[in-house]
């Protein structure tokens, strides 16, 4: 989903996790052959359908480790089963966390804060992923690192990826559709 500043991208974002409920409309998510209307729906609800968010900003837990942190996006009980294969999937898609696994948070770059928000989001096992402008902000080289592993997961796994981005070239090399 593309679209400058202020013309409601975040705001979707947060109807699509049920954090705002929109006055009129549907927002329907199909999983295993199952429709699921989510503007009837709790946001507990929807997260447990599977659905995940990697927020604007990341959103970490500073004072916690890295571990600490992706650990703690296991907290679903459908995702308790896969902890070793998400890790491992995470470590392997974001060398540098397994380098950094007992490092605070608070104490990384910008960079190094948004693949671990996205790995957090990883250890959740989602069918879902949500990403609000995970490139905002980033190093040219961390910007590619990010789109790679987006194709990635959008190629290897069992995850659909909602992206909204301002960045065209990003969007555009990892959607399989675009809305502007």
């Amino acid at each position: 989903l593309l679209g400058t500043n202020g013309n409601g991208k975040s705001t979707l974002m947060k109807c699509v996790m049920g954090m705002v409920k929109p006055d009129q409309g549907e927002i329907n998510l199909e999983i295993d052959g199952v429709r699921h209307d989510l503007t009837k729906l709790s946001t507990e609800e929807i997260v447990n359908l599977g659905v995940a968010l990697v927020p604007e900003g990341r959103r970490l837990f500073p004072k916690l480790t890295v571990e600490e942190n992706l650990l703690l996006g296991a907290f679903r009980e459908l995702a308790r089963p896969q902890i070793a294969d998400n890790l491992a999937f995470c470590f392997e898609a974001f060398p540098l966390l397994k380098e950094r696994r007992t490092q605070l948070a608070g104490s990384m770059s910008g960079g190094q804060q948004q693949m671990l928000a996205i790995g957090r989001a990883l250890l959740f096992n989602p069918r879902l992923l949500v990403m609000d402008e995970p490139t905002e902000g980033l190093a040219p080289v961390i910007v590619e690192h990010v789109a790679d592993t987006l194709k990635t997961l959008a190629s290897e796994g069992n995850i659909s990826v909602l992206l909204i981005e301002q960045n065209l070239g990003v969007a555009g090399d990892v959607a399989d559709n675009v809305a502007v």
